[in-house]
């Protein structure tokens, strides 16, 4: 039987913009991808601490070090410019993969662009 388990999260982010006209995903800058080993394409969560929205969508590969962080097509209407989030993925383990699992969590505070 395999198991859900946090995989990757990014926090302490700002949405940067947000985009209605797109058929929908959230736009992460190409570098916060790598530290954290997140894929363009790939379902995440996000989480909306300003207004506790959680939503599902996928990735699409942000300018690296800008600093995006975007909100597309409907998800544009679950947060604005400024809130405060967090990007989740999850990975599906096998009971002797659990223990020495470690998932790969980024603050990006300060550093993000427009801080």
């Amino acid at each position: 039987m395999y198991r859900t388990f946090l995989c990757g999260k990014i926090r302490d982010v700002r949405i940067t913009g947000t985009n209605l006209e797109y058929e929908g995903s959230i736009t992460i800058d190409e570098d916060y991808l790598d530290r954290v080993g997140m894929l363009p394409g790939e379902q995440v969560d996000v989480l909306n601490v300003e207004n506790g929205t959680r939503l599902t969508t996928y990735i699409i590969k942000g300018e690296r070090g800008s600093g995006i962080m975007e909100l597309n097509g409907p998800a544009a209407r679950q947060g604005t410019v400024g809130d405060r989030i967090m990007v989740l993925t999850y990975v599906m383990l096998a009971p002797g993969e659990i223990a020495a699992h470690k998932p790969v969590i980024i603050s990006v505070g300060k550093e993000q662009k427009g801080d």
